[in-house]
């Protein structure tokens, strides 16, 4: 699948030189505005891998729109421009910019920038997907312990009977082994007694 590009340029001439550079080297350009603004409503609706955005641009300047581009995570985000002050290079790291390349530039400038850019975003994706993935394990085991105690402590079941039947109900029903524990704690979800419990004294 092609990496999908949106591109943030106010003036024409570039833009075009650039999407003729991205789409010779495989890129597929999804979007293309002069303005900052419209180029959040585009990286918004056409979920693009990448968006390169100018600094000077009207309705929104590059460096904020970078800023609620990357604040919600929806691109890799690289800053293409004529100003190269430090105060601009820095504004740009501290928006989550992830390359800043300097106007005139050579093919062979942006093309690693590009690449370093996106290697860079599918690295903070996975890390964000795996920090969500252990908030996820964590409070799975916080209720079944919690759900493992209630019947421990009511059905008189030892631990490893406790988990085993959470983890055996969960299978059964082909719901996750949370779901089970929150039944058990807020349904009041408990093993059937065993056959002759309720004849003996």
């Amino acid at each position: 699948m092609p990496v999908r590009v949106v591109i943030a340029e106010d003036e024409a001439i570039i833009r075009l030189d650039l999407k003729e550079i991205l789409q010779e080297e495989g890129y597929e350009v999804v979007g293309e505005t002069g303005r900052g603004d419209e180029a959040i409503q585009l990286v918004r609706s056409l979920q693009p891998e990448l968006v390169i955005l100018d600094i000077k641009m009207p309705g929104t300047d590059g460096l904020t729109a970078a800023r609620e581009i990357t604040s919600e995570r929806l691109a890799a985000v690289v800053i293409l421009t004529a100003f190269s002050q430090r105060d601009l290079v820095d504004q740009a790291r501290d928006a989550g910019v992830l390359a800043y390349v300097v106007k005139p530039f050579q093919k062979s400038d942006l093309l690693p920038q590009i690449e370093i850019a996106l290697g860079r975003f599918r690295e903070i994706q996975n890390l964000a997907h795996d920090v969500k993935s252990l908030e996820d394990q964590l409070e799975t085991r916080r209720v079944v312990e919690r759900a493992k105690g209630m019947l421990m402590d009511e059905d008189r079941l030892k631990e490893a009977e406790a988990f085993s039947w959470i983890q055996k109900t969960a299978m059964r029903e082909r719901l996750p082994m949370k779901e089970i524990a929150r039944r058990v704690i807020e349904d009041g979800l408990r093993p059937p007694a065993p056959a002759g419990a309720s004849d003996q004294s």
